[in-house]
């Protein structure tokens, strides 16, 4: 029995379909979708953490650093390192650098307080400093000081893709937006900022150790949290 000859139509169908190089493969059994996002995720997730260490190593190299000398430990960041939500605070204290933890004693409490009071935990975010070493009322960190660690901040703020940045002091304000103004100046409303080609929405306001010392501006960071608290609800971000 002849074959019958193709007609124009299937004669293109069948040579459209040669042009693709992937050969297709099907299989009868269900395809396990859920593993395969989470194996993404969690190769993801490694490859984050690997960059953080990269970086925190790469800080640890820094030479004639007198903020370095003086301290014990290297204060990088803790938190959940896939959250939207990055918050910068100026500078690690004594407690911090004896402990090596971040946000601890009286400036912990109150930053815990704070963040609770529009329903956020402090383990659902990710938290750093602008500055990764100890400094004291005696060692203010300078202009220079805070250049030589913002090109690191720029990297860790990259790493971390955060969807709001929080900037609590003075120096982190510095850090990140190269502003030296006042806080009371600048805080209470959005700015943007680029990072590598994403632009970031960023809150500046106090920090809990300047609000320790002069609680009366209390009730402008609760301006400034309510308005974090919006723009969480605005971007839906979930917890």
């Amino acid at each position: 029995m002849s074959k019958k000859p193709l007609n124009q139509n299937t004669k293109f169908t069948q040579d459209f379909i040669k042009t693709f190089e992937t050969d297709f493969i099907f299989n009868n059994e269900p395809q396990n979708r859920y593993k395969d996002l989470k194996s993404n995720l969690i190769n993801s997730n490694s490859e984050k953490k690997q960059k953080l260490s990269g970086l925190k190593n790469l800080i640890n190299t820094i030479e004639d650093c007198n903020l370095k000398k003086a301290s014990k430990n290297l204060l990088f960041g803790s938190g959940n390192i896939n959250s939207s939500i990055m918050l910068i605070g100026d500078a690690p204290g004594e407690e911090e650098d004896e402990s090596g933890l971040l946000f601890q004693g009286d400036v912990g409490k109150l930053l815990e307080k704070m963040l609770l009071a529009i329903n956020v935990s402090m383990d659902n975010i990710y938290l750093t400093y602008s500055i990764n070493y100890k400094t004291t009322d005696e060692r203010k960190p300078n202009t220079s000081d805070i250049k030589r660690y913002s090109k690191f901040l720029r990297e860790h703020i990259s790493i971390i893709n955060p969807q709001i940045l929080i900037l609590m002091g003075g120096t982190a304000m510095e850090a990140v937006t190269g502003l030296k103004s006042k806080i009371s100046s600048e805080r209470g409303k959005w700015r943007e900022i680029i990072i590598g080609s994403k632009t970031i929405p960023l809150m500046i306001s106090y920090s809990p150790s300047y609000l320790i010392r002069f609680p009366d501006n209390k009730k402008y960071s609760w301006k400034d949290l309510k308005m974090i608290k919006q723009k969480i609800q605005d971007l839906n971000i979930k917890f």
